[in-house]
């Protein structure tokens, strides 16, 4: 199976700090509010996830989401969260850290499009 969405190790370690302080996490990809289309960190169930609302897998322990719509802009892609140095605009609870999650993102191959991992709407539990 080919996962919707991964993570690097300089992400991974970004997490685990947050994790220390504020305990479970879940990811919400921005539609293009506030630092445009941004991977969102927040303490898990501090954002309210709905049937508007699709899971496309876990990082690192972390539950990512994404609105509908923005999933059928993404859906052919791979998305890669990783960290850059800067401080973004956003409620993303890394920001104070002096850093910001960023997607970086691949078009899915016709045969990867065949194994994709499945995509779930509303929350996981």
């Amino acid at each position: 199976m080919i996962l919707r969405v991964t993570v690097t190790d300089a992400a991974k370690a970004i997490i685990e700090i947050l994790r220390k302080e504020h305990g479970e996490l879940m990811f919400h990809q921005s539609g293009g509010c506030c630092d445009g289309s941004s991977p969102m960190c927040y303490p898990k169930g501090e954002l309210m996830i709905n049937e508007t609302d699709i899971w496309l897998g876990s990082i690192h322990h972390c539950d990512f989401y994404m609105s509908q719509d923005q999933f059928e802009y993404w859906k052919h892609t791979q998305l890669t969260v990783d960290v850059v140095e800067g401080r973004g605009s956003s409620f993303s609870l890394e920001i104070p850290l002096g850093v910001r999650f960023v997607i970086k993102s691949r078009m899915y191959t016709e045969q990867e499009t065949e194994i994709l991992t499945p995509v779930h709407i509303g929350e996981i539990s």
